[in-house]
């Protein structure tokens, strides 16, 4: 059985050192996370997603979910009353606006709520998860009537959420969709086709489910300039807000999954189920995004998250393993081997997992910040520029994180062994879970074309340009620091061969643009690398301020070795990955498609 404590003291470390959220307090919703709440919601979310959600984790992946001969989900035991406590709690709202009965605070505070929940229990957590990400499409771009009707449901948790996109035959270009609507002509549609993959399609833990689905409205245009979006709930909502008939949307069945089995995957059928169109007609995608920019950095979460549960159950084991003596001499000369934590290369995997796990939380914490500028700050320019931010690096913290959290789940599998590959030690249920981040909600290699293909030629370039100079600020700034000296000037090192790269793409891509596809996964990887080198530099000037003041406590100071190990041994990675970029597209495409 495997065991999760959440990193509150690493948390808060972010939230009021690094960060400062402090500073914020004359904002909407941050006013409301005072020191003493934020500390109240860390250490009781902690203590649910330890006593009550991650206790599941093995049960929802043994179990799985079923499928009933009426078309109904059964969740695993345990599910439904885990998730009505955190309704009863209202932990479902704690982000989501006062005006539907939520508690308003800002949106990095959830992003901590909701890493202790993914990591606890992936699966378990893709229900509300999914649900806020609803919530947020139709709070952008519902009517007025949508929200009063759907809104103050969803955010209490009593209902769920789905968000319905891929078919049969299409998943990233959705322009081949064929659901289609029919008007009716007192405002609803008719809505017939098929969905597959989706999260949370079906279950019992919330009375109704509000599905948002696209589909194309008779006579719309072809490809994504034709897809709407509409809302269709599973129940249909009498005026008085009770529920009504079944909609004609049902289960077809659920997909048999490598990993997150506790998470209903089900196969959608609409045989012309009513549903009502959110926001313009053919700006469906538009309005869909919304919620697909929210998954991708929920997404990137879970990659962190179940590297973070990984890192924590690999570590007790490394410490109490015993094999084979110390190259520097027996450590426990009084047994008959030395823990196997004393070897280098173990500590070397224990490292990668640590830097990346606390470089990774605060790349999300420092982009959920973003998320709540965007929408709160009175200065236009901060706006902006949380726009940019958000635009820019969306794609990089979702592929980036899910490709290094499940390379740090390998990592955690590794230092366990023998024991890591059996079912016994949970380690490779975190492996499985945590695989199918790097796929859904846009795969890593489309995040990574959408990075190198729209976002660096956005607005002329103001996007990266913009955050390039911020980082070289930050250098100027720090510079004569001796102290900060390896840091900036790893940073410094990474930032000029990421800039290097970005001009190399300009001036290759456009001669051919095979050229930008054959390198964007290590355009990816490289702009990942220095944000994680910009994370690291931010906490450890942070940590040798807060040692300088003569405060004891050890984070710091672990803070400084970690960073220092990132900066020596993860961070010249960058370079590979430039030497790969640099060789273009013939390598890769030189062989005949018959030679494969």
């Amino acid at each position: 059985m495997t065991t999760y404590e959440a990193p509150v003291r690493d948390m808060k470390f972010l939230l009021q050192d690094v960060l400062q959220i402090g500073k914020y307090s004359n904002l909407p919703g941050f006013s409301d996370a005072s020191e003493d709440v934020l500390d109240a919601i860390l250490e009781e979310g902690a203590k649910i997603a330890r006593d009550v959600v991650h206790p599941l984790n093995t049960v929802g992946d043994k179990q799985g979910c079923v499928r009933n001969d009426d078309a109904s989900v059964t969740t695993p035991k345990g599910f439904n009353e885990a998730y009505q406590q955190l309704v009863e709690g209202g932990w479902m709202g704690l982000t989501s606006d006062p005006d539907y009965g939520g508690q308003g605070l800002p949106n990095i505070v959830g992003m901590a709520w909701s890493e202790m929940l993914s990591s606890a229990n992936q699966a378990f957590a893709m229900y509300p998860g999914l649900t806020h990400g609803a919530y947020a499409a139709l709070h952008h771009h519902g009517t007025e009537e949508q929200k009063k009707k759907y809104l103050p449901k969803m955010v209490s948790g009593e209902w769920g959420g789905t968000m319905n996109l891929t078919e049969p035959h299409c998943g990233t270009d959705l322009g081949m969709l064929k659901s289609k609507a029919v008007p009716v002509g007192d405002g609803s549609y008719k809505i017939s086709g098929q969905k597959i993959w989706i999260s949370g399609g079906e279950h019992d833990m919330a009375e109704n489910i509000v599905h948002l689905v696209l589909a194309r409205i008779e006579g719309a245009p072809e490809g994504v300039k034709g897809i709407s979006l509409f809302v269709a709930p599973k129940y249909f909502v009498n005026d008085d807000g009770s529920l009504g008939d079944r909609n004609g949307v049902s289960c077809g069945g659920l997909e048999e999954k490598m990993g997150i089995h506790g998470n209903s995957t089900c196969v959608m059928n609409y045989d012309e189920a009513t549903g009502w169109l959110v926001g313009e007609e053919n700006k469906g995608l538009k309005a869909m995004f919304v919620m697909m920019n929210e998954a991708r950095i929920g997404t990137g979460m879970q990659g962190l998250g179940q590297a973070s549960v990984a890192y924590q159950n690999c570590v007790p084991f490394a410490k109490d393993r015993i094999q084979g003596r110390s190259l520097t001499g027996p450590k426990n000369p009084d047994g008959p081997a030395d823990p196997i934590i004393v070897h280098p290369d173990v500590r070397r995997m224990l490292m990668n997992q640590k830097a990346f796990v606390e470089g990774g939380r605060a790349f999300t914490f420092w982009m959920s910040l973003y998320t709540d500028l965007l929408t709160k700050s009175p200065d236009e320019e901060v706006r902006q520029k949380a726009s940019d931010y958000l635009a820019l690096l969306t794609p990089v913290l979702k592929a980036f994180l899910t490709d290094r959290g499940f390379k740090s789940c390998i990592e955690a599998q590794q230092v366990l062994g023998g024991s890591g590959f059996t079912q016994e030690w949970g380690i490779e249920q975190f492996v499985r879970d945590c695989r199918i981040s790097m796929i859904y909600e846009g795969t890593n290699g489309v995040q990574a074309l959408d990075l190198v293909g729209r976002k660096l030629m956005a607005e002329g370039g103001r996007y990266w340009q913009t955050y390039f100079k911020e980082i070289d600020e930050f250098v100027a700034e720090n510079e004569g620091d001796a102290d900060m000296a390896p840091f900036v000037a790893g940073l410094k090192s990474a930032k000029a061969q990421l800039e290097e790269a970005t001009g190399w793409l300009g001036e290759n891509a456009m001669k051919n643009f095979d050229h930008a596809g054959a390198g964007s996964t290590d355009y990816l990887q490289m702009f990942g690398l220095t944000t994680l080198a910009y994370m690291w530099a931010m906490m450890v000037k942070v940590s040798l301020g807060k040692i300088a003041d003569g405060d004891s406590d050890p984070l710091y100071a672990n803070k400084i070795k970690t960073g220092r190990y990132y900066v020596d041994r993860v961070l010249p990675e960058i370079a590979a990955h430039f030497a790969k970029l640099k060789t273009g597209a013939d390598p890769v495409m030189a062989l005949e498609e018959e030679a494969f």
